[in-house]
């Protein structure tokens, strides 16, 4: 079920109005009752004190980000591989079970590419039917050629259709591997806090104090969510060593 946090851009909108509201509220509870000079020293203590750690958790979220968007490449890489490599293994196979598996992976490479670029929800259901009737279908004939003809040749090529059945087995539950909901539970709510001590701190309102901190916390929760979200994100994970190698098994008919 998609939420906020798989339109970055509207969590940008939404988080930047919520933390601003936040600092206003701050200020508001400030006008009724002010800071007095005693209580300055350890509000500004507080403060700091929140800032660094949120600052601490954006850090680790945003790690935790871009080690889920390499795992996402690194996948499309090894599957790539994975594909290109039983191709050519199927010419251990008889010339009418090989030419079958090269045609399928032909097609199954096509599937994988529209993994990657397919929005809708529909033609995304319609691309996993497909490549699952797929590798049914090339493992079908794998194991018939293995039952057939149980030699090392032919268990190389099982080996090798096992390898790219794995392989985006290991892509989908990569593009499943978000951020936890609790962590960005946990930003928002040191953000809101943040904001809300920054504008009871500020001694009168200033426009420009009270919209910095939550334009910046704002751009960096859409900066995470933007590299977490595989499909509606700016920053996505091209296949391009699939479309590489569709080009290479093109050009080699």
């Amino acid at each position: 079920m998609s939420t906020i946090l798989d339109f970055p851009r509207l969590l940008f909108v939404v988080s930047l109005l919520t933390l601003w509201l936040f600092a206003q509220l701050g200020y508001f509870l400030s006008s009724k009752r002010p800071v007095t000079e005693d209580d300055r020293d350890d509000l500004n203590l507080v403060i700091s004190a929140s800032l660094t750690l949120l600052a601490l958790i954006i850090g680790f979220s945003f790690s935790m980000a871009v080690g889920r968007y390499d795992q996402r490449k690194n996948y499309e890489e090894e599957e790539a591989n994975a594909i290109g490599t039983e191709y050519v293994r199927a010419d251990l196979l008889t010339a009418a079970d090989g030419a079958s598996v090269r045609h399928l992976l032909t097609q199954y490479l096509e599937q994988r590419m529209q993994f990657y670029s397919v929005g809708d929800a529909r033609l995304r259901a319609s691309v996993a039917s497909e490549t699952t009737k797929l590798q049914a279908e090339m493992w079908s004939i794998v194991q018939s050629a293995a039952k057939a003809q149980p030699n090392a040749a032919t268990a190389l090529v099982v080996a090798g259709m096992n390898d790219v059945l794995n392989r985006q087995g290991y892509t989908q539950a990569a593009w499943w591997n978000r951020i936890p909901s609790e962590a960005w539970y946990l930003m928002m709510t040191l953000a809101i806090c943040c904001s809300l001590l920054l504008g009871y701190g500020m001694r009168q309102r200033r426009l420009l104090l009270a919209i910095a901190l939550p334009f910046l916390v704002s751009i960096a929760f859409f900066l995470i969510a933007d590299i977490d979200s595989p499909r509606r994100g700016v920053i996505r994970v091209v296949p391009q060593n699939l479309m590489s190698l569709s080009r290479s098994l093109q050009a080699a008919k």
